[in-house]
């Protein structure tokens, strides 16, 4: 048995916020509450001190690149999800950009036994939409359900052809699968560095324009209307789009969206010293547009945030800008990064654990997200007000691509478990 003793707890899917206990056993949550006689901690049993934290569902990432197979120099399953842990996330849904494409039940099943071999976080792969990621032959996703797979996905590359689109979120709807796109209209983004706006221009870097995104959200609204099928948009970070979404859901359709931690606090002003950290794809925008995703995140029309964790080493960034891979890690940044909403009531407490937790195990259907008695035991433990500096040499991914390095951040990870065990302990 291990009780984390003293804690604030914040479960957003009972409305729980209050300083009490929560009580683990037998790799389930046994109680919420003190844990009186019929689970008191006996010899052997684990007494955790949470005073001044806060205790919460466990973490819940619904977007991230672990590059392997093919690229393990920059990650792989177990560096990634060790970093994950770090992060306080329970649960990650890795992209299937991988080399090769995780587009076949084999490389689905390998993913999973690798993170079966690591014992931390879950793993939960996203495979891909088309074969090979290249917008033409559908992958046979029933099989690919069946291996594992809890979505599908081209991320990195968007499916242009609105007809095997169309017929994506058809056969993805038979068997109940999130379908989640990379909403970039390439005709438009062609040769793009950045957002297009005033600084593309004073830079002199072939800009990405909102509409690159806008249309795409648009235009795949449409689709997945008619077909009934599960729509996801990854990483918005358009205005225009967040009210194609606001509209969509006002009409009942079965649609959500994340935006990442990076859409959320920087704006393009960031790329002014041409630094390639913060080239991302889709791009840092304008002011408004992370005013608007803020604000969209709070009411709800966006439903989750999302690291969108892509690790690249220095040969990808420290690099012409033009030749700089897009990207940038995510999972050891969230927690100190985005606690400034709250800190300054952009986000209430309840709404910040639901869109790292509960929201995002709600969209991809796997367990956890709650505290309730009989689930997973799958906590993370928050000190809110720890002060530290962000160093590479305390990441624990492979790489540490991260504009916000050798930067003073308040919020840390103090304890992750997964099933009651302890995966991460600061």
């Amino acid at each position: 048995m291990l009780v984390i003793q003293g804690g604030r707890v914040l479960d957003p899917t009972r409305g729980i916020d209050q300083v009490t206990d929560v009580v683990i056993d037998g790799g389930q949550i046994a109680r919420v509450g003190p844990a009186g006689d019929d689970l008191r901690p006996g010899a052997g049993d684990r007494v955790v001190d949470a005073k001044g934290t806060w205790v919460v569902p466990g973490l819940v990432d619904l977007h991230v690149h672990f590059r392997e197979p093919g690229h393990e120099y920059k990650e792989d399953i177990a560096s990634g999800l060790g970093a994950a842990a770090a992060g306080g996330f329970t649960s990650v849904c890795a992209m299937p950009n991988t080399s090769p494409v995780n587009d076949t039940r084999a490389i689905t099943e390998m993913m999973c036994a690798r993170a079966r071999e690591a014992r931390g976080t879950r793993l939960y792969p996203i495979a891909a939409i088309t074969r090979g990621c290249k917008g033409a032959e559908l992958t046979e996703m029933g099989d690919l359900k069946d291996a594992g797979a809890i979505g599908v996905s081209d991320d990195g590359l968007c499916v242009m052809n609105a007809a095997v689109m169309r017929r994506a979120l058809e056969y993805a709807a038979s068997f109940d699968l999130l379908v989640s796109q990379h909403c970039e209209d390439h005709n438009l983004t062609a040769g793009a560095q950045m957002h297009e706006g005033e600084i593309s221009t004073r830079l002199g870097l072939t800009g990405w324009p909102r509409s690159g995104e806008d249309v795409i959200v648009a235009r795949d609204l449409i689709l997945a209307a008619d077909a009934g099928a599960r729509y996801h948009v990854a990483h918005i970070s358009s205005a225009r789009s967040v009210e194609l979404v606001r509209a969509a859901k006002d009409r009942g359709l079965k649609v959500t969206a994340e935006v990442t931690p990076h859409h959320l606090m920087l704006t393009h002003a960031k790329l002014l010293g041409y630094d390639t950290a913060c080239k991302v794809n889709p791009p840092l925008r304008e002011a408004r547009d992370r005013d608007a995703l803020r604000a969209a995140l709070a009411d709800g029309t966006i439903d989750c945030i999302a690291t969108d964790h892509a690790p690249h080493s220095e040969l990808e960034k420290d690099c012409e800008f033009a030749a700089a891979a897009p990207g940038m890690i995510g999972l050891e940044t969230t927690i100190p990064v985005l606690l400034e909403l709250v800190r300054e009531e952009m986000l209430t407490p309840l709404r910040f654990v639901e869109a790292l937790s509960s929201a995002p195990a709600r969209i991809a259907k796997i367990p956890g997200g709650s505290l309730a008695a009989g689930g997973p035991a799958d906590v993370t433990v928050i000190d809110p007000d720890a002060r530290w500096t962000l160093r590479a040499d305390r990441v624990h991914s492979r790489s540490a691509n991260t504009p916000f390095l050798d930067t003073e951040v308040q919020g840390a990870i103090r304890m992750t478990l997964v099933d009651g065990r302890v995966v991460y302990e600061a």
